[in-house]
């Protein structure tokens, strides 16, 4: 249902724990509720070994994040899950450790974000109109009501489900649910920006399940900024993406079509800056069997080219991944992919984009310093040095962090084959909260394998 990668090059995994038994026991003899069978696992990428892990909750559509110290923050879930609190340390032979009623309210398909402050806000979920915060402090013990989820909400089908939620530069948070969106202070629970409803009406958000990313961030100015979501629906899936500039004056959204219609996808930011959306069906909505027709191509999108030119379709995967499917980017510049209840006996894959091509590696840097798990500060300058084996073009070199492109200065040779860059680091939490972020040296459009970096 979810895989999330942490600072030790391990995913964790998990899935509802109340469908019967897995194929992977629990160490040590170890049972809970008569199952001994594990729905959690640790995933060792360097080794391609899996170790089980204990869940005492159900993890059933909960929702979760990363806390500034690199640990997993899972919450809510279905029945006894609802309203726990898991965390899981990425250390050797750590487990899950669970907090039960520690939730102010019942949580089911809710959408967490780490704020600038190092807390989560948790946003939503069935029936649940109101947001919170982890870790609780006297000033955030409360639940806040927020109306803009009670105006989404669909009687019939609550089509808003697991909220779309991006922090933007001046703080405040986009929200995205059903079919529209606002920017949203959650210090004084007031609504900053609406802006314009998906053309057609149209819902996006679970059951019909589309996906979204924020686009690279080029210029830490207000006005650089878009966000960007797509698909959705029941009979037949959207073909359509919805593209907007959350800080213009007046946002207008641009909607392209894409070359084929796709409900329950994932959506990936690549660090050549490029977005790949992978799994999901033609027809249907969320849910046990709802969905039809897997589409198995994958579709890059290439935010700086120009309208009708931006969608590419690339090869086929070989398993069709449907409802619970999941996918994560490896420091390495893989995709891994899992997941499709209800269907037995899917296995983990990872697939590599064209960046990764044979042809490309006399191209593709390496990082030779700093060092993985470098702490850095805001605000600051940083030298980056890495190798290259083919022929340099100092003007096509960037630093992704992830969502960032750090503003760099001219690349100097400083040996045989070894070159530095020097960027400027983000300036505040609201551009990248405190935490751990895999930072990478694209040189033509080539990324390197990444670094963990800690920026405090």
């Amino acid at each position: 249902m979810r895989m999330q990668l942490l600072r030790n090059d391990r995913v964790i995994m998990f899935d509802r724990t109340d469908f019967g038994k897995s194929s992977l026991s629990l160490a040590n003899g170890t049972c809970v509720r008569n199952d001994c069978t594990a729905h959690s696992a640790e995933y060792d990428v360097q080794t391609n070994t899996v170790r089980p892990l204990t869940v005492q909750s159900d993890v059933w559509c909960s929702s979760g994040s990363v806390a500034p110290n690199g640990n997993l923050i899972q919450t809510g879930g279905f029945k006894d899950g609802e309203r726990r609190v898991r965390v899981f340390e990425p250390c050797t032979g750590c487990e899950w450790k669970e907090y039960e009623n520690t939730l102010g309210v019942s949580r089911w398909y809710a959408a967490n974000h780490i704020l600038p402050d190092g807390r989560q806000i948790i946003i939503g979920g069935r029936r649940a109109f109101k947001y919170e915060f982890y870790p609780k402090t006297e000033s955030s013990s409360n639940v806040h009501s927020l109306h803009f989820l009670v105006q989404t909400d669909d009687p019939n089908e609550e089509n808003n489900r697991y909220p779309f939620v991006f922090l933007n530069v001046d703080g405040n948070l986009f929200i995205f649910a059903n079919n529209r969106a606002i920017l949203f202070d959650y210090a004084k629970n007031s609504v900053v920006k609406t802006y314009p409803q998906i053309p057609g009406g149209d819902p996006r958000s679970y059951p019909s399940t589309g996906s979204a990313v924020l686009l690279p961030l080029r210029n830490f100015t207000a006005p650089s900024i878009e966000a960007e979501a797509t698909e959705g629906i029941f009979v037949e899936a959207l073909n359509t993406c919805g593209r907007i500039k959350i800080n213009d004056p007046n946002p207008q959204l641009v909607v392209e079509t894409m070359p084929q219609a796709r409900v329950m996808s994932d959506m990936l930011l690549l660090p050549d800056g490029t977005v790949v959306t992978i799994n999901g069906a033609s027809f249907g909505s969320a849910g046990w069997e709802l969905g039809q027709n897997p589409v198995l191509e994958r579709l890059v999108y290439r935010p700086d080219n120009a309208v009708g030119s931006r969608f590419e379709k690339q090869s086929p995967a070989n398993i069709p991944r449907m409802y619970h499917s999941t996918a994560v980017l490896l420091r390495d510049g893989r995709v891994l992919v899992g997941g499709s209840n209800t269907h037995k006996n899917y296995e983990l894959q990872a697939f590599s984009p064209d960046y990764l091509d044979a042809k490309n590696s006399k191209l593709r840097p390496r990082i030779v310093d700093p060092k993985s798990q470098a702490k850095i500060s805001y605000g600051r300058k940083l030298f980056i040095r890495f190798s290259l084996t083919g022929n340099m073009a100092t003007n096509l070199v960037s630093v992704t962090m992830r969502l960032l492109v750090l503003a760099a200065k001219t690349v100097r040779k400083v040996g045989t084959m070894t070159y530095q860059v020097q960027v400027t680091t983000p300036a505040s939490g609201n551009l990248a909260p405190s935490g751990y972020y895999l930072l990478y040296v694209v040189h033509q459009q080539i990324p390197s394998e990444g670094i963990w970096v800690q920026i405090l």
